[in-house]
């Protein structure tokens, strides 16, 4: 049974858990918080990488229990996020995440070609939406990670956010390219693109989902739009996830849906050796926690 929401998420990560997370430059009290609560929830058994001292004191200010947890010293966040790499590769942790460190620092780490986590494969992000009033969690992709994607990056995009689906239950994730329009234009690369892909899963050389573009955004999610414009397709109007042409575009419609939607989102990258949990430095404690669960559902039985 697919997972319907966030409470059934940190249910069903809970009873994998806990998982050992290793979170690189953890002097931030949202991270703490989050961190205490996975470990309450039966999550994650947390190491803390950061400052020792100043996660003390902010532990101790915020009145966060981490006395359980394991602290190692580092203040430098580029060093801090080197060795959380290092001990997932060498089998201490399983799952790595940011903490107060930038994005592009983090995932310079996990990318580094002697001491990361490449596999050969490419690293992409896939959010994850609960948005009131919308009957199934909504997968978008890449916000995060992959600039402007190639047409051969795209097929590992698409089939690492089917991955990621599946890890939530959904057996047969619908996916939509999105485009500017629906209909195939010469003019438009990202059309020929969305084409391209589509044919490829019909093909099967896109395996675990079904595949459907170009599809405009408003047609991709509402039934009533894809019946308006006559669009005769087993994804439009019921997408499960959303593949955006770019990360400018996927970063624009994952702040849109948390802002104007009101939507909670977990965030991964997958890809590399093992789940990387990438919250916004600016997101809140609920939502690094539900990322942290996505990442043990993803680290049980992964690629």
């Amino acid at each position: 049974m697919a997972v319907a929401g966030f409470a059934q998420l940190l249910e069903e990560a809970s009873k994998l858990g806990p998982k050992s997370v290793v979170i690189a430059a953890a002097e931030d009290e949202q991270i703490l918080q989050a961190a205490l609560e996975a470990e309450q929830l039966g999550l994650a058994d947390c190491v803390l990488i950061g400052d020792r001292t100043l996660i003390r004191e902010l532990a101790s200010e915020k009145q966060i229990d981490i006395s359980r947890m394991m602290i190692v010293d580092e203040p430098n966040r580029r060093v801090a996020s080197q060795k959380a790499m290092e001990l997932v590769r060498m089998g201490h942790a399983e799952i790595a995440m940011k903490g107060g460190v930038k994005t592009g620092k983090f995932l310079q780490a996990a990318l580094h070609r002697e001491t990361g986590l490449r596999t050969g494969r490419l690293l992409s992000h896939v959010g994850v939406f609960e948005i009131p009033g919308f009957d199934r969690l909504l997968f978008v992709t890449d916000a995060g990670v992959v600039v402007a994607p190639t047409m051969e990056q795209k097929i590992e995009i698409v089939q690492n956010a089917i991955y990621v689906a599946h890890k939530l239950g959904v057996a047969e994730p619908r996916v939509a390219v999105l485009a500017a329009t629906e209909m195939v234009n010469p003019r438009i690369p990202t059309t020929l693109d969305a084409a391209n892909l589509s044919k490829m899963a019909d093909r099967g050389q896109i395996r675990g989902g079904l595949v459907d573009g170009p599809l405009a955004l408003d047609n991709a999610i509402s039934p009533e739009s894809a019946a308006i414009k006559g669009i005769e397709s087993r994804v439009a109007g019921v997408a499960d996830i959303l593949v955006t042409p770019d990360v400018e575009a996927g970063n624009m419609l994952a702040k849109a849906i948390t802002y104007f939607a009101k939507a909670k989102m977990a965030g991964i990258v997958v890809g590399g050796k093992a789940p990387l949990v990438v919250a916004s430095r600016s997101d809140p404690h609920e939502t690094k926690l539900v990322s942290m669960a996505l990442g043990v559902l993803l680290s049980n039985g992964r690629r």
